[in-house]
């Protein structure tokens, strides 16, 4: 057993897609970490923090809930918990089935099923928003017209993959077209709201949610985000709606531990939830929520694994902190220019680049598409997303054009990060409930539907 892994009488936790970096503040908590993670998307460098290693698909329901039963028996978990965009879902499951204290299914599967957390919100009054599942392009057209602009997006998904705005009845013939291009079959669509978009970080602990900090968002006039700020500009009645607004969402999903990212648009007519995902957020969030207010959200998370009781600190602001997103234009890279001059910038924490020469930057689809990142301190949120930009724009990448863009489906873009939308759909052996439904079972041990008796294969 490797000198970083806490010994056989630790807390054990089984953890999806654990990354190095995950893994090792695992371990530091003192757990014993059992990682499952797909072989095309294992860190090596996980390997050291963790006591077993199995390398499977984890978004296979069957084989997954066939291991993780073994594991189990062999030796209990105290949680299932997953980092990923893809995890939540499936640690949801397992908590279920395995009957061990976490989220069940019933929270994960509607914070995973956009539409039903849109009925939910709808039923309970929180923020009305008018949505629909799609069905045809009349009827896209027809919505359009009667709320003045839409937005389209998959009933399931993150990183902004297939979202589209529609602003008015007139682009609808297209959208439709587009959206059977792209290969989206299972899509919602809702009103186009108005106003600054934000991000929402929390930590619950026994049901009590604790707001930690409001993330402000950039998205420039798409819906990929291009920049973050922690702390987000808003005076005390705006931040204090949008506080009560995520609560009271929380507590309307069951969420019962741990992080949750929750998208919001202050509107006119007050907050509007757009989505949420109980983990913690990408694209740096929790990094900047750590730098601005003391608090590492992923280490947070893990100590709801260990023997003793979890109290989540009160966040002392101490300046701001912003990322901005590299998105130079779509085509072959022919140079990467101004790298070294950004990261000696007064105020920059770090400057990563994914690309460079002979690479190809493909265009802004997703979040997955973006190039690289910059992240600066300053001394007010204004400064520090100004300073964040100008640092970016510093950097220049250039490409030549590509002759030609290649059609990109939805399915392609999930296929290069190996990911399916709704891991339940892939396994012929799980018939679960729907989300609405999940929200009215009794969680527990016998919850959850039959599953494959697929053996595991050979893990490494």
């Amino acid at each position: 057993m490797s000198p970083s892994v806490p010994g056989p009488t630790a807390p054990r936790i089984l953890l999806l897609g654990g990354t190095a970096e995950s893994a090792r503040k695992a371990a530091e908590c003192g757990l014993c970490v059992v990682n499952v993670d797909k072989p095309v998307l294992f860190e090596p460098a996980a390997r050291k923090h963790c006591a077993q290693t199995h390398l499977i698909d984890y978004q296979d329901i069957g084989l997954v809930t066939t291991l993780a039963r073994a594991l189990h028996q062999h030796a209990p978990f105290t949680r299932v918990l997953s980092q990923t965009e893809a995890g939540p879902l499936v640690a949801g499951h397992l908590t279920t089935v395995l009957g061990i204290a976490g989220n069940g299914v019933g929270v994960a599967r509607v914070l995973h099923d956009k539409l039903a957390l849109r009925d939910l919100l709808n039923t309970r009054g929180l923020g009305s928003v008018a949505a629909r599942r799609g069905t045809s392009c009349q009827a896209l057209r027809d919505f359009v017209a009667h709320h003045g602009g839409a937005v389209v997006k998959p009933t399931k998904g993150s990183g902004s993959l297939a979202v589209r705005k529609v602003r008015s009845a007139g682009e609808a013939t297209e959208a439709w077209d587009w959206l059977a291009s792209y290969g989206v079959r299972h899509f919602m669509v809702e009103e186009l709201l108005a106003g600054p978009e934000l991000s929402v970080e929390t930590f619950s602990v026994d049901g009590r949610h604790t707001v930690l900090a409001i993330t402000g968002k950039d998205n420039g006039d798409g819906v990929v985000a291009l920049g973050h700020v922690v702390p987000a500009e808003l005076n005390q009645e705006e931040a204090s709606a949008v506080a009560a607004l995520t609560c009271r969402m929380l507590d309307a999903v069951g969420l019962v531990e741990g992080p949750a990212h929750t998208e919001v648009i202050l509107t006119a007519d007050g907050p509007r939830v757009v989505e949420s995902h109980n983990r913690c957020a990408g694209g740096h969030i929790n990094e900047l929520v750590a730098m601005v207010h003391g608090v590492d959200l992923e280490r947070l998370t893990y100590r709801l694994a260990g023997p003793d009781p979890v109290t989540v600190p009160e966040p002392a602001a101490d300046g701001a902190a912003a990322v901005r997103f590299l998105t130079p234009p779509a085509g072959r890279v022919e140079s990467v220019e101004g790298v070294d001059e950004a990261r000696a910038a007064a105020g920059v924490v770090r400057v990563e680049v994914k690309v460079e020469p002979g690479q190809d930057v493909r265009p802004l689809h997703w979040s997955e598409d973006r190039s690289g990142v910059v992240v600066v301190r300053a001394e007010n949120s204004a400064a520090a997303a100004r300073r964040a930009r100008q640092v970016a724009e510093s950097i220049e990448i250039r490409t030549e054009p590509s002759e030609q863009e290649p059609a990109t489906t939805m399915g392609e873009l999930l296929a290069a990060v190996d990911e399916v939308l709704d891991p339940f759909a892939q396994d012929p052996y799980t018939h679960g409930p729907s989300a609405q439904d999940s929200l009215a079972q009794q969680e527990g041990p016998h919850a959850c539907a039959p599953l494959s008796s697929t053996p595991p294969a050979t893990y490494g």
